[in-house]
């Protein structure tokens, strides 16, 4: 057996020596960007429409604070056109450690930023440029630390290993849920102020964490012999384009459906007086603590049967969850709202998380999967953007019925893209990987 497939069959066994020390920091990106999310939502709605645009009527007010929500999501796909092409053409490490850096920089300087009284038009446009740069900071993240993680881990257990960082969505719902019931009651700018500083522990941890690191050792083969490409980004467009239309349906399904619950089911069941905030909140965080290790079993799960399987089981249960869901919701029971929120997040939700960064890093060879798997994974996020406008637009129109349908509609795009999407740790490439293991002892 020759050096070369001897190393590989080391790698697929075994994986390099920083696989769950990759596995860790990367998880801590993904926890910021999610608690990030959150936290820049709680503080839009209840703390920056007075503290950055003072004079507005208090609903304009709101709005333009959520004005800068949004840009922070349009920004998300130029962040991962960027990091994708870096970390494609120069290495995945330094996309892993700059990415982290700048999003750590711009959340924190949010936490210091003065207010509207004190430095006046100056204060809202310092707040709208840092969101620009929160959100390529992002949408450059996500590559970065998934492409790590999955090209560090045993081919056999990928699943497992890059299911650590998207553990981080439901640990930043967790985190920020935690911090912003913390400070609730404190009365002043503080309550958002310590919020976004607390996130530098994370940062700082996440930074050191991967400047320790090696470099991918499939980046490092690729760039050994001699086939990274030009231009990845041009590449994987003209290459895969169908591709990354495909993850952009796959991911819609996990991210609308994720701000369906997240974002406008608890506003319903506050404004409609069916249970009381607490009640909603302690569904949120108990689900979010099981998501934590759920995601992270989702995983591991796909490593037995398979990538698709379960991406089909789970979108399939998002299109029957959606009317049950505010049928439960609308009894007004507490054990079965917080029941909804264990469906609709740890079961359903991570189960398409859990899956994601093994299966889409899977669907782009080696030269330009940073750059595919981010393009799609941040266009789809920044369409997601918009699920809770037209949750809320739909609302008004129909009902509970509406965002139902929007619900279900995520689903539906998510299932008929997991069809048409080849599966890539099958029966087949799981014997191919047990055979080379086998060959190379």
């Amino acid at each position: 057996m020759s050096a070369l497939t001897q190393s590989h069959a080391r790698q697929a066994e075994l994986g390099s020596p920083d696989k769950l020390k990759v596995a860790i920091g990367s998880a801590v990106g993904t926890t910021i960007e999610n608690y990030d999310f959150l936290a820049y939502g709680t503080a839009a709605a209840l703390y920056f429409g007075t503290a950055f645009f003072p004079g507005q009527d208090p609903v304009a007010a709101t709005l333009l604070a959520f004005a800068t929500l949004a840009v922070g999501f349009a920004m998300r796909p130029l962040g991962g056109l960027i990091g994708g092409y870096l970390g494609d053409k120069y290495g995945r490490k330094p996309v892993l450690v700059g990415a982290l850096l700048v999003m750590g920089a711009a959340t924190f300087l949010i936490g210091v930023l003065p207010t509207y009284q004190q430095v006046g038009v100056l204060a809202p446009i310092l707040l709208v440029a840092i969101r620009i740069i929160q959100g390529l900071a992002f949408g450059a993240e996500w590559g970065g630390a998934i492409m790590m993680t999955f090209e560090h881990a045993p081919w056999r257990q990928r699943g497992r290993y890059t299911g650590i960082p998207q553990a981080g969505v439901p640990l930043g719902l967790l985190l920020a849920n935690l911090v912003f019931l913390a400070t609730t009651g404190w009365n002043n700018e503080w309550s958002w102020r310590v919020p976004f500083l607390a996130s530098s522990v994370l940062i700082i941890a996440g930074i050191i964490i991967r400047m320790k690191v090696s470099e991918s050792p499939e980046f490092e083969e690729t760039k050994a012999k001699g086939e990274l490409v030009k231009n990845p980004l041009l590449t994987v467009i003209k290459n895969d384009w169908r591709t990354i239309l495909r993850v952009i349906g796959l991911r819609l399904a996990e991210s609308g459906g994720f701000y369906v619950i997240v974002t406008y089911l608890l506003s319903y069941i506050v404004a409609n007086k069916l249970v009381d905030r607490q009640t909603g909140l302690t569904g949120l965080v108990l689900a979010a603590a099981i998501g934590v290790v759920a995601t992270i079993l989702w995983g591991r799960l796909t490593d037995s049967i398979g990538r698709r399987k379960l991406y089909i089981i789970g979108t399939a249960g998002i299109i029957l969850f959606g009317f049950p869901m505010f049928l439960m919701v609308n009894t007004g029971v507490p054990f079965l709202v917080i029941l909804v929120y264990i469906i609709g997040l740890p079961i359903l939700h991570d189960m398409l998380a859990g899956s994601q960064g093994a299966w889409f890093s899977e669907l782009f060879p080696a030269n330009t999967r940073t750059s595919g798997a981010s393009i799609g994974y941040q266009f789809s996020a920044a369409i997601s953007g918009f699920i809770p406008l037209i949750a809320a637009a739909t609302a008004a129109a129909w009902g509970w019925s509406g965002v139902a349908i929007v619900y279900m509609a995520c689903g539906a795009i998510g299932l008929i893209a997991a069809l048409v999407t080849r599966e890539t740790w099958g029966k087949r490439e799981r014997a191919s990987v047990d055979e080379l293991i086998a060959a190379g002892k």
